[in-house]
């Protein structure tokens, strides 16, 4: 089972493979805000663990285990993205909040954010609906 750590590379590294075709050291590095001797080192686990296969000086590749995590985990992040986005976070806290809470929840509760979203999405009006009661509790809280 990967770590949250490991979860953060693998779905940078698989975002890197994704834009630009390749992921090298100092792009992850750059990207998660690391020593590159700390990417070193978590690559080296990774590919103990078969995420990925690294060979010095030439390079990474994901696995299919890797490209299945690594997909996961982009897939996960934007679907939090948007949830917070469609019950009305404030765009500026959205990415923040989205990094504080991915690795805390569940699959399960995954799949249920999920299934909420798709279903707001079916009928706009249950979208307005939950915008005009949000207006409403606001204005509520701010008369008391």
């Amino acid at each position: 089972m990967a770590t949250p750590s490991m979860e953060d590379y693998l779905e940078r590294i698989y975002k890197l493979i994704d834009e630009k075709g390749y992921a090298r050291v100092s792009d992850i590095a750059e990207g998660l805000e690391v020593h590159p001797s700390s990417v070193t080192k978590m690559i080296q686990k990774l590919d103990k663990d078969k995420y990925l296969v690294y060979e010095k000086y030439r390079g990474l590749v994901l696995t299919s285990k890797g490209k299945k995590m690594g997909k996961r985990l982009v897939d996960r992040h934007a679907l939090l993205e948007q949830f917070l986005t469609v019950i009305g976070v404030q765009e500026e806290n959205i990415y923040r909040d989205v990094e504080g809470i991915e690795h805390h929840l569940s699959w399960d509760s995954i799949t249920c954010i999920e299934t909420l979203i798709e279903y707001l999405n079916r009928d706009p009006a249950r979208l307005e609906d939950l915008r005009n009661l949000r207006t409403e509790l606001d204005n509520s809280s701010e008369s008391e």
